[in-house]
């Protein structure tokens, strides 16, 4: 079995979108729930994980790197974001101007991403033909 790697780059491309779009869906429900007493910010952290897995291999080029990448590891989650913490009386942790900054900057990342995919399938495709 030959592995060539040719997807490698689109492969993470493709986990960098899905977690944009679970982050874009923790943001939307953060903003409709900006109002409930009590209610903690939930978020998404796909760029610390892609650091944590680019960073074990050391002192070889991105390419190695990304070809080491378990993709298993990659899965992004939902998690809720300074439970303790909150400046509101009713304990409500939402900012809305920031919610609505994040919610611009990860449609920025993901139209982004998919740029990318689209790019890297044309070059595969060019060198194809």
């Amino acid at each position: 079995m030959l592995t060539s790697g040719i997807y490698d780059y689109i492969d993470v491309l493709n986990k960098g979108a899905d977690a944009a779009w679970l982050r874009e869906t923790a943001i939307s429900n953060n903003i409709a729930n900006g109002d409930t007493p009590g209610y903690k910010r939930q978020d998404v952290d796909f760029e610390g994980i892609l650091e944590q897995e680019l960073g074990r291999s050391k002192f070889v080029s991105l390419d190695d790197k990304v070809k080491n990448i378990h993709m298993d590891h990659l899965n992004a989650s939902i998690y809720t974001d300074s439970a303790s913490y909150s400046y509101r009386l009713d304990k409500n942790n939402v900012d809305p101007e920031q919610e609505q900054a994040e919610l611009a900057s990860v449609r920025i990342k993901y139209n982004g991403l998919i740029d990318s995919m689209t790019k890297e399938f044309a070059r595969i495709k060019s060198v194809i033909k």
